[in-house]
């Protein structure tokens, strides 16, 4: 138990002083549980109140939503496409002293979406900073969430 407890502790402390966490997922609106899932569950163990969770996990969802919300339609028809089929989104969660980054990098077809003015709104409300670009079919997106308490 000794062991397990040292274990632990330096788990956590590499945690906070600013360990990554990699998550690759398909690029569908159906994968965004496990990238809301994965936020959430990092900024309640770096101390997150419950409140500052749940605008960050609402933030990804906003953000990715935004990002992947044609994904699977390029037909028109409903259904996947086989380019669709094969996208990814590749994020990684950076634990800070008192904040999460999360960045990630996506596949795209076409020019990268435009954030509605809700969208913006909504993100501009709940993180402290986010930003989208992008270019020769890749997007790249950052959030970043302080840690107020």
């Amino acid at each position: 138990m000794v062991g397990d407890d040292q274990e632990r502790q330096t788990r956590d402390e590499a945690l906070g002083r600013g360990g990554d966490v990699r998550l690759v997922v398909p690029a569908a609106p159906e994968y965004l549980r496990l990238v809301r899932l994965t936020a959430a569950g990092l900024a309640s163990r770096l101390g997150f109140t419950f409140d500052e969770v749940e605008d960050l996990r609402i933030a990804v969802d906003e953000l990715c939503f935004q990002l992947l919300g044609g994904a699977g339609d390029s037909h028109g028809d409903g259904g996947p496409s086989g380019v669709d089929e094969l996208r990814t989104m590749d994020l990684t969660y950076s634990a800070g002293a008192d904040s999460i980054t999360i960045t990630g990098r996506t596949g795209l077809t076409g020019p990268v979406p435009a954030p509605s003015d809700l969208s913006e709104q909504i993100l501009d409300a709940l993180v402290d900073e986010h930003e989208v670009s992008g270019g020769d079919g890749i997007v790249l997106f950052r959030l970043k969430k302080q840690r107020e308490s």
